[in-house]
């Protein structure tokens, strides 16, 4: 080891340095490749010869430097190895950090390259081993760049730690230093260095922060203490002597002024003055005030001196065992000497008559010189535990040392455990730094993460109770007394159902049982919020156990609003409105429902499925945008689906809720989250919708079978979509529906065929974004739907195109026209609004489950597709873009 020392190349010039630089790469590559426990092994070695050449060092230091006391500065040197050592023992900073096998998260150290150190002459040699033995642990190189005037003791704590680490296995040359220090050379260096770690004045450490590269630096320090009147006085003066006596008061988070409390003000100052404090009268305080600072700037001859001589320099005469210099001063601004970081035994004490002054005044001190570094406190912390949150809360600090010295406390490990040990204290954007705590191992490695693939849970989810069958109302609402205990039931429905006496077999049932109800019937073929809020209002009258929504999709869908509002009148409805990209994610989370009312639902149509989902579509009837809401918190308790209650719908709404339910089925086997629970349910709703949709349309009543097998399909599709969700062609038809008053199934009509086309592309411009979608693969699952009809096709194209004619037979056998164009829709008027439907239906909540992603120029041509019908589309483009 001898010999390679001897050998080493000084470096005394840019050129060398640059060679130097070059060399310690190709050691750190070597060091980068060793376990932890080779890192370990020399970590330990280093701190035990930096530990054993503690007193040496310290001495060196004050020789060479002039400044500080060699005892003191042999517990830095000591903490700076032992302390260092025991904290980061243990620490793995080396290969996986952490793993998590199932979520496929796997986290690595790496280290950082080459470190510049930049060492202060304030804290020389302790600096030097801390910053070099946190480069041993985290596997990095490090090159020393010393202060000029504290070079030699420097390079001696560098060399001592290079010396024991390549005896313990490390890299030759793994720890280098300048020679001959320069700011040139130190700019080179923390030009050319991966990061920089940065302890000096404010100037070189923005020189750090301008250099490039990323640093880790640390702010000025200006710590004020305050001595409220409920402190124990003994052991805040005293605590305060003790640190700012430590090595002459150069560590930079010593206390710079005592703020103390009017009541307790004499009591203090008499203590400080038995404990060989001097206090300095008016002449004396100004004579010392010109000498803290000359010519705009600390005077460097102060810094680490002892209060007696410096007493000497300002032409004061003391004692010589005198601890401290305290000047009673009252300004807290820049024009104060007092007020500024003294690095010496020197104190400015000010008078606060009450603790709000005291905070005035220490947060002045702050933000004059010492932002984000540290604040300390002296109270009662069981008493005025408000006036430690008050202090907390004011000081723009990064340590708020409370009944504590705050030069050991700030550098942590010594009087609060879980501070973590350091010499360098990062102040936080406050500071002008890039961290806000003590710098540690954790701020020298780069940290790789390693995620592989995940999918993410799903879910299947219905109502906890859905009765099926013709006659099964009567009987599936006695459980809402036998088994549910209700008492009071709020029915929500429309006027034609009511007037028509569809809510007669629900009324019936619930006087027999004793029930009390009401029923609300102002629900409108697109329920607005203003009828929902009407309802909610009667709700809240009323006050149900129960809320038995019955209709179509629409009183289902109002009533849930409605009893959102009623469980919850706080809630906004453009919260719930607010869209997501994934529901469990969500910003706006839906409050918990059912803790006033259970909801039933009751399906009188075959279309919706509302009855199964935690949807609800709610139209602002200012604006006219429809807005589909999703939360699981709106799931039905309990569905009853009776085919008997849908037996005389009238052929248009058969027509339209049924090519519905069929849009609900086709979107959510194409969905992105579609799964096997799904899909099963997808696929029966469809077949049982092409056998049975047109009988239930041309017979009605007289096709009881038809009907009750549309009143199933209709609740299956609904549970299919409630869980796989749905895609663009609905968030189209919403926006379609509500500007041009089209039913919603119809709308869904003019649309599906050229969603179909348009998802079964096999080179989409942009795929949809879910972990367990791959791949573009919809116009396979197309095909299997196809194959479920037993539709011809001897490829996936074909069987598309098969699926696609059969839809358009389909609609042919429901009397649905073909375009948008052929329902009387103004030409001009939908290219007008052509634009604002396009961005209403990509930010509609439907969009985000549908496997192609749409631009706002696909579902443009998609409109303008089905409005013209497809054929003429390519050539009226052009009107659509005018």
């Amino acid at each position: 080891m001898a010999d390679t020392l001897l050998n080493r190349e000084p470096i005394d010039g840019t050129e060398k340095l640059e060679r130097a630089l070059s060399r310690i790469r190709k050691a750190q590559a070597k060091f980068a490749t060793y376990t932890q426990e080779q890192v370990d092994r020399i970590f330990l070695a280093a701190a035990s010869a930096a530990n054993k050449a503690r007193i040496p060092l310290a001495k060196m230091a004050v020789e060479e430097t002039g400044m500080g006391v060699a005892e003191d500065k042999i517990i830095k040197n000591h903490y700076a190895s032992e302390y260092i050592y025991n904290a980061y023992r243990d620490v793995k900073t080396c290969g996986i950090l952490e793993e998590d096998s199932a979520a496929g998260i796997k986290k690595i150290a790496e280290p950082v390259g080459i470190i510049a150190a930049v060492i202060p002459t304030t804290n020389p040699t302790s600096t030097a081993i801390f910053k070099c033995l946190l480069a041993l642990k985290t596997r990095n190189g490090i090159i020393v760049s010393p202060h000029p005037r504290a070079k030699a003791c420097t390079v001696a704590a560098a060399k001592i730690i290079l010396e024991a680490a390549v005896a313990a296995g490390a890299p030759e040359g793994i720890i280098d230093w300048i020679d001959v220090p320069s700011l040139d050379m130190t700019n080179l260096l923390m030009r050319e260095a991966d990061l920089i770690l940065a302890t000096g004045g404010p100037g070189m450490v923005k020189a750090a922060y301008s250099s490039g590269k990323p640093a880790v630096g640390v702010g000025a320090g200006n710590t004020p203490a305050i001595i409220d009147d409920s402190a124990d006085i003994l052991l805040a003066v005293n605590s305060i002597i003790h640190s700012k006596t430590f090595d002459n008061g150069m560590i930079c988070a010593s206390e710079q002024a005592v703020i103390v409390l009017d009541r307790v003000y004499d009591r203090v100052k008499k203590e400080f003055a038995n404990r060989g404090c001097y206090f300095l009268n008016p002449d004396e305080t100004e004579k010392v005030r010109k000498t803290i600072i000359v010519n705009g700037a600390l005077n460097a001859k102060i810094v680490g001196q002892p209060a007696a001589r410096i007493a000497a320099l300002a032409g004061v005469t003391v004692p010589e065992t005198t601890k401290i210099l305290i000047g009673e001063v009252e300004k807290v601004d820049p024009s104060e000497a007092f007020a500024h970081e003294k690095l010496s035994p020197v104190l400015a004490m000010y008078r606060a008559k009450d603790f709000g002054d005291a905070l005035d005044k220490a947060e002045r001190l702050v933000e004059d010189g010492g932002f984000g570094h540290t604040a300390a406190v002296y109270l009662d912390t069981v008493k005025e535990r408000e006036k430690l949150d008050a202090f907390a809360g004011r000081m723009k600090t990064c340590r708020i040392l409370v009944n504590t010295p705050s030069s050991h406390g700030g550098i942590g490990d010594l009087y609060n455990f879980k501070l973590a040990p350091s010499l360098t204290l990062g102040c936080g954007s406050w500071g002008g730094n890039s961290v806000s705590e003590n710098v540690g191992v954790k701020h020298l490695i780069n940290i790789k993460t390693v995620a592989e693939r995940r999918e993410n849970m799903l879910w299947f989810r219905a109502p906890q109770k859905v009765y099926v069958k013709r006659g099964c109302l009567p009987v599936a609402l006695d459980e809402l007394k036998t088994v549910m205990g209700k008492k009071r039931a709020f029915i929500v429905t429309d006027k034609f159902l009511f007037k028509n006496g569809y809510t007669k077999a629900v009324t019936d049932k619930l006087d027999e049982l004793g029930i009390t109800h009401a029923t609300f019937y102002e629900v409108e073929p697109d329920p607005t919020l203003a009828s929902a809020r009407e309802g909610a209002k009667q709700m809240a009258a009323f006050e149900p156990d129960c809320i038995i929504a019955l209709g179509g999709g629409s009183p289902m869908d109002a009533a849930k609003i409605m009893w959102v509002l009623y469980e919850h009148p706080e809630a906004d409805f453009m919260d719930m409105a607010m869209r997501f990209m994934d529901i469990r994610k969500r910003v706006y989370q839906f409050p918990p429902m059912g803790r006033k009312a259970a909801f039933i639902a009751i399906p009188t149509t075959a279309g919706t499925g509302s009855e199964v989902t935690p949807f609800a579509v709610i139209t602002d009837e200012r604006t006219g945008i429809k807005y589909p809401l999703a939360d699981y918190e709106l799931m039905p308790h309990m569905a009853i689906v009776d085919a008997d209650l849908m037996m005389h719908a009238p052929k248009g709404l058969t027509a339209a809720s049924g090519i519905d339910a069929l849009t609900h089925s086709l979107e959510a086997y194409a969905s992105m989250m579609a799964t096997d629970y799904t899909d099963g349910l997808a696929l029966r709703a469809i077949k049982l919708i092409f056998e049975y949709l047109p009988r239930a349309y041309e017979h009605g009543a007289n096709d009881p079978v038809a009907r009750e097998k549309m009143a199933d399909a209709a609740t299956i599709a609904g549970m299919a979509f409630a869980n796989a969700f749905l895609g663009i062609c609905h968030s189209m038809a919403h926006k379609l529906g509500a500007a041009f008053h089209l039913p919603h199934g119809i709308a869904n009509a003019l649309l599906i065929n050229e969603v179909i086309r348009y998802n079964a592309a096999e080179v989409p411009t942009k795929m949809g974004t879910f972990p367990q979608y791959d791949h573009p693969r919809t116009l396979a699952r197309y095909a299997e739907i196809a194959d479920c009809l037993n539709l011809p096709g001897a490829t996936n194209e074909e069987k598309l195109e098969s699926l696609i004619r059969k839809i358009d037979e389909l609609k042919a056998k429901l009397d649905i026209k073909p375009t948008i164009r052929d329902y009387g829709i103004d030409e001009k008027e939908f290219l007008d609004r052509l634009d604002d439907l396009v961005e209403q239906a990509f930010d509609d909540q439907c969009t985000g489950a549908n496997p192609r992603y749409p631009l706002f120029s696909e579902l443009k041509q998609l409109y303008l597709n089905a409005y013209y019908g497809a054929p003429a589309a390519e050539t009226t483009r052009q009107k659509g873009e005018e």
